[in-house]
């Protein structure tokens, strides 16, 4: 069983999502060639995506490395990336077994009416299996690790219900989608409790300024192209030790920048292909659940955060935030992790914050600046039980390299949610254990209160 899925996960997202997706499809209602284009569509998208993000970290990162040796950001825990991740989430019965038992927990609780999402993002199940098998691999217990990745499972379907009106009414042509990702979701408190905090602080409320506002206010200089060439020369110069070295390395600083501008332009074109793609498969599964479960109205599909990581706000201050969150790991009390293989995910911090913010460049930017710095702290905390499923998972190719302490990914360790239940199940035990299925039930408690009181 690990052998088959460790296949199945070798073969990428850019291959299992067209299979899983025209399968999902035709089970559905949709035509064949419809469902098979609409997976296409999306196989095509999570190549160009990994090609642009490719090309980010590629160019990116010999920079940002250049970086971290010149002012010393040399850190002992190793930035293994979310594909590490993944592949551990399915490297033991966990995940064997994750996305029968969530699709099994998600039609419970659209039955009793605690849920209104449906959620097809089968892909990102890895992030319930990989909490289960961290817990798995620390207690040795089966259940125990089921019984984390359902408490979180279910705590996520409740925050993409709580989330969805906001992010519809925010986002363009996403009517009827919510986002049930653990990662994104994690970052919805920090957003609702920094916003509250910058809107109390006299004269802030003058920083209102979005995308379009930076376009308005400063034309080309404005656009997240142009910002895009700034950022990545100006993170190229960064990387020189003397104005010397700036002068001699103008033609890879201007290469850098091109190419950073060339990501912050291509990610909006190549988000539109999996929104091609998958709004027949939203708007069919939509019909289907309604026709099966009577009375079952106001649906939202859970898919994927990449439809809408292409949005000008998100680039803007997720490049802003990469030379930042360096600096700040070598100053920040306590911290050992790096992050640099896992820079490219932070995209995917601001699909669930921007409807919050509204798209407030100066305060998301606040948001995710807080948010990462508690998320340095949590991966340092949860590095040492990272490591640990690493060695106890045996994947090929995966390992911490010589020289470092261990190693971990931003992409999942610095996500509240995930943090949180860890410990409540880990290392509170049984009454940690209790306090998280009260925390689930209390959520789907007062969700089924909304969704009736909606009706």
């Amino acid at each position: 069983m690990k052998e088959a899925f460790a296949y199945v996960i070798g073969l990428g997202a850019a291959v299992m999502m067209p299979v899983i997706f025209t399968v999902l499809g035709v089970l559905i209602g949709v035509r064949f060639q419809k469902a098979l284009k609409s997976g296409l569509l999306i196989g095509v998208g999570f190549v160009g995506l990994g090609v642009v993000t490719a090309l980010l970290t590629s160019n990116l990162g010999p920079a940002l490395k250049g970086m971290t040796e010149l002012y010393g950001l040399n850190l002992p825990f190793f930035d293994l990336g979310w594909p590490a991740a993944a592949a551990v989430a399915y490297s033991c019965a966990v995940g064997a077994f994750i996305i029968p038992v969530c699709l099994g927990v998600n039609a419970l609780l659209l039955a009793v009416g605690a849920t209104r999402t449906v959620n097809i993002d089968l892909w990102n199940y890895w992030h319930f299996a990989f909490l289960g098998a961290m817990v798995y691999f620390e207690t040795e217990s089966l259940p125990w690790a089921f019984y984390a990745a359902v408490v979180l499972y279910v705590i996520t379907l409740c925050m993409a219900d709580f989330t969805a009106k906001g992010f519809q009414s925010y986002y363009k042509d996403m009517e009827g989608v919510s986002i049930p990702q653990p990662f994104c979701q994690s970052f919805t408190p920090f957003a609702v409790a920094v916003g509250w905090l910058l809107d109390r602080i006299p004269g802030f409320s003058r920083l209102d300024i979005d995308a379009e506002g930076l376009k308005r206010r400063f034309g080309i200089l404005g656009e997240p192209l142009f910002l895009g060439v700034v950022i990545g020369c100006g993170i190229g110069a960064l990387g020189c030790d003397s104005w010397r070295a700036v002068a001699d390395s103008v033609p890879s600083i201007l290469k850098l920048g091109v190419t950073v501008g060339a990501v912050m332009e291509l990610i909006p074109r190549i988000t539109a292909l999996f929104i091609e793609g998958l709004k027949p498969i939203c708007e069919q599964t939509r019909s289907f659940v309604e026709r099966r479960f009577a009375g079952l109205k106001g649906l939202s599909i859970g898919m994927s955060p990449a439809l809408v990581i292409g949005h000008p706000t998100t680039l803007v201050v997720s490049i802003l935030l990469m030379p930042v969150i360096l600096f700040l790991s070598i100053f920040l009390p306590g911290n050992k992790f790096l992050p640099l293989a896992s820079l490219a995910g932070l995209f995917y911090l601001f699909p669930c914050v921007l409807p919050i913010t509204k798209g407030n460049v100066p305060k998301t930017f606040a948001v995710g600046l807080v948010a990462l710095v508690a998320g340095l702290v949590f991966v340092t905390n949860l590095t040492p039980a990272f490591t640990k499923a690493i060695a106890a998972a045996e994947c090929d190719g995966i390992s911490v390299p010589a020289g470092f302490e261990g190693g971990a990914a931003l992409d999942f360790a610095s996500a509240f949610w995930c943090w949180a239940i860890y410990h409540l199940t880990v290392t509170l035990k049984w009454a940690g254990a209790v306090g998280a299925g009260l925390l689930a039930l209390g959520m789907c408690a007062v969700n089924w209160l909304r969704i009736r009181r909606a009706r």
